[in-house]
């Protein structure tokens, strides 16, 4: 047994031994590191190009969003201030005063409609030049209503907000008066702003530039086709092999 036993443990040792010098733990341990970072290394890449590209789409979507919502804006006020009044017949104009506030106050928009001289009365609200001074135009309330020597239609008018009556008689000319029949708040000096010829242009041709350079971008910044993780872990591995 003893002599059995001195043969047997050298034999033992000896594939022990071999398989340490062949490098077979080294070999099962190393691979295994490598694996792991070329894994976590496209995961950690994905993320930044997903937070990239989610970025990118959202500053596209809001691009695109200015260049409609100028659009349409532009589009709006063209309907309202140009084909509106010769479609419908109305007609806009900006309160400056408060002089018949609180009904109409200062950046109002009044609207008003040609309304035949005969049919107006005592408490209409009427927009007329009146016949003093630089003949602004004016709208004030009908407090008085007279004919005269020639059969024509004058008016006394008067300022809501006034402690008097307007220091003058109004002889209406023509056939029609504007006669007011809606107020808009707060827009009327958004809409003098509008008028100016540089909004105008910038509204105008501004919208349609930034539409398109919305889209362009939208198109520049696509994401490539993603490739899954799997994949590009499994090209890592046949690199390393």
């Amino acid at each position: 047994m003893s002599a059995l036993s001195t043969i047997t443990t050298p034999a033992v040792r000896g594939r022990r031994s071999a398989a340490a010098e062949n490098g077979t733990r080294p070999a099962a341990v190393v691979p295994s590191v490598i694996e792991t970072a070329a894994v976590k290394q496209p995961a950690a890449a994905t993320s930044i190009a997903s937070t990239t590209g989610t970025f990118r789409r959202i500053a596209g979507k809001v691009v695109r969003g200015i260049g409609v919502g100028m659009l349409v804006l532009a589009a709006l006020v063209f309907l309202f201030l140009a084909i509106g009044p010769r479609v419908l017949g109305y007609q806009t104009s900006t309160m400056l005063t408060g002089s018949m506030a609180p009904l109409i106050n200062p950046g109002d928009v009044v609207v008003t409609v040609p309304t035949p001289i005969t049919d107006v009365k005592v408490g209409d609200i009427i927009t007329y030049h009146i016949p003093v001074e630089d003949q602004r135009v004016e709208t004030h309330r009908i407090t008085e209503i007279s004919t005269t020597a020639d059969g024509g239609v004058a008016v006394q008018t008067k300022g809501d907000a006034n402690n008097g009556i307007d220091p003058w008689i109004a002889t209406l000319q023509g056939q029609t008066v504007d006669k007011q029949v809606t107020t808009i708040p707060y827009v009327g000096n958004a809409i003098r702003a509008l008028r100016e010829p540089i909004v105008m242009n910038i509204l105008m041709y501004g919208a349609p530039a930034v539409l398109v350079i919305g889209m362009l971008a939208s198109i520049w910044t696509k994401e490539p086709a993603k490739t899954t993780p799997g994949e590009t872990a499994g090209g890592r591995d046949e690199a390393i092999g």
